[in-house]
């Protein structure tokens, strides 16, 4: 009798445990949703702005709220090449703002990048763009080698230079992420570490180009969040994709 219920006992300790991840990760794939940021003000009536849900059905609000859209840029390649933001239509991408000069945080959010560049390596609908913000030392010569040095795949990470006046504002007001040269306003800045000012953090934008997520890409437990983010958004995108064909 004792060892039936010893074995009894091992059961229950090996297979509950199992059932309660299954059921705990089956409630996340089905109803786990990630935020979108930043709706839209309507700067007359300073009230968030909606329009009608064309694709309404059952219980659904009869309005949709409008949110912020990453805008279209054109900037230069890694390779010399003209990059449009049209080339990351109907992709989820990851973006950064670095410059390869960067011994402080770059390094630590590039060596991040190449693992969820090796996560996602055979899914291209997966995109990893990295912008310098020190363009005039990072031409597409200097991105090509720092590409190397990373072993980043052309076909899916992508670093982009151009002008200050492209960049930074995209920066500030496309992603919300601060931006600066402060040997613009400090001559006292001798390093380029202390020159220029940028974010740690990744940011996750979907293929509407709706921003979903910052992570700090300093830590590697929160980047772990975002690889783990890039698969749900892929299911929504995936879900979204089914309920259209129905319709």
């Amino acid at each position: 009798m004792k060892k039936f219920t010893k074995a009894g006992i091992l059961i229950a300790v090996l297979v509950i445990p199992a059932l309660l991840f299954y059921w705990a990760s089956s409630s996340i794939t089905n109803h786990y949703k990630l935020p979108t940021y930043f709706p839209m003000i309507d700067s007359t009536t300073n009230e968030i702005l909606v329009v009608k849900n064309q694709d309404r059905k059952g219980k659904e609000s009869e309005m949709d709220t409008v949110f912020h859209q990453v805008p279209q840029f054109t900037l230069t390649d890694q390779d010399g090449k003209e990059f449009s933001s049209e080339k990351l239509k109907g992709k989820v991408f990851v973006a950064d703002f670095f410059f390869t000069r960067c011994g402080s945080i770059c390094p630590k959010m590039s060596s991040q990048l190449i693992r969820i560049q090796d996560i996602f390596t055979n899914n291209l609908d997966v995109q990893l763009v990295s912008f310098s913000v020190d363009p005039t030392h990072d031409t597409p010569e200097e991105l090509a080698k720092y590409a190397k040095e990373y072993d980043a795949k052309s076909s899916q990470w992508t670093f982009l230079t151009g002008s200050k006046k492209t960049i930074y504002p995209l920066a500030v007001k496309g992603f919300f992420l601060p931006v600066a040269d402060a040997s613009e306003y400090d001559k006292a800045v001798k390093t380029p570490d202390e020159t220029f000012i940028h974010s740690e953090k990744l940011i996750l934008v979907d293929k509407n180009k709706h921003i979903r997520g910052f992570y700090d890409g300093t830590d590697k437990r929160d980047v772990d969040r975002l690889i783990a983010e890039i698969k749900v958004l892929l299911e929504i995108h995936k879900t979204e994709g089914k309920e259209r064909k129905k319709r």
